[in-house]
């Protein structure tokens, strides 16, 4: 097992992969029908009736793809102590069953405390579909400094 990322590893500008997640029709809807109700994620003939024009995830799914995702490529592999929140989320296109996510975290600010042994650092998570971009998720997790 590798020595892990500590809060010094975490300059500003640095880009980590967090690899792909392909996005099923069956999550699509079982995550619809336990937190996100609305026809538009539980009835494709709705969904294809909406402004979405087609199936598509709930944006509270989408978020909890890009959490697993930043856990497997950065959180789990850092000194992680937890996090202070996401200061922003934005969906900007739908996220479609049957198109396979891949998702980068990149460093816009990283913040030491002064009298404990860790630091604050908002990565920008860009998760994209086969063509474009279709969310973006700030989150600012607790990393610790190297000892």
């Amino acid at each position: 097992m590798s020595e892990p990322l500590y809060f010094e590893d975490f300059e500003l500008g640095r880009v980590f992969d967090c690899g792909t997640y392909a996005l099923t029709k069956e999550e699509t809807f079982e995550f619809a029908r336990e937190f996100d109700p609305q026809p538009h994620h539980l009835d494709e003939e709705a969904a294809n009736q909406s402004m979405l024009k087609g199936l598509s995830a709930s944006g509270w799914h989408v978020c909890a793809i890009a959490m697993r995702m930043l856990a497997d490529g950065v959180i789990l592999k850092a000194k992680g102590l937890g996090g202070v929140g996401a200061p922003e989320g934005r969906w900007m296109k739908p996220a479609r069953p049957g198109e396979t996510l891949r998702m980068e975290a990149e460093v816009i600010a990283a913040k030491p405390s002064g009298s404990k042994p860790f630091g604050l650092v908002t990565l920008e998570c860009r998760l994209f579909d086969s063509s474009e971009q279709i969310a973006m998720i700030s989150m600012t997790p607790i990393i610790g400094k190297r000892p």
